[in-house]
């Protein structure tokens, strides 16, 4: 069973920062690319970071370039998202997410694996 569990959701100021973290289990994941997407209500869920991770590449949503951060520790199979100079538009859900490809942008549709999600909540 896959699984991957979200964690570091929160309410922050605008300007404050976040981390969230994503514990992956149940299969290697070497294979696969490690997205966060996120979600707000009545709006597609839209990609917001991708690494790699063989090659560690990055790709990042215009929106957030030179703000978020997404990193992964290859030992704990985990993957991180640092989020700083957050704005009142970064809340909504956060998804962690294990696509099966690498491009520019990752498209739902090439996502295998979804976690529960994580709430991120920034007051102006």
């Amino acid at each position: 069973q896959v699984q991957l569990v979200e964690s570091g959701g929160g309410s922050v100021p605008a300007g404050g920062s976040l981390r969230l973290s994503c514990a992956a289990s149940g299969r290697t994941f070497s294979s696969y690319v490690m997205c966060w997407f996120r979600q707000t209500p009545g709006k597609d869920r839209e990609v917001v970071a991708a690494v790699t991770w063989s090659g560690g590449s990055t790709n990042y949503a215009d929106s957030v370039k030179g703000r978020f951060t997404i990193s992964r520790d290859n030992a704990k199979i985990t993957v991180y998202l640092q989020m700083n100079s957050l704005k009142a538009e970064d809340t909504a859900v956060y998804y962690c997410a294990a696509a099966r490809r690498f491009s520019a942008p990752i498209s739902v549709g090439d996502i295998a694996y979804w976690g529960q999600g994580t709430q991120v909540t920034v007051s102006s």
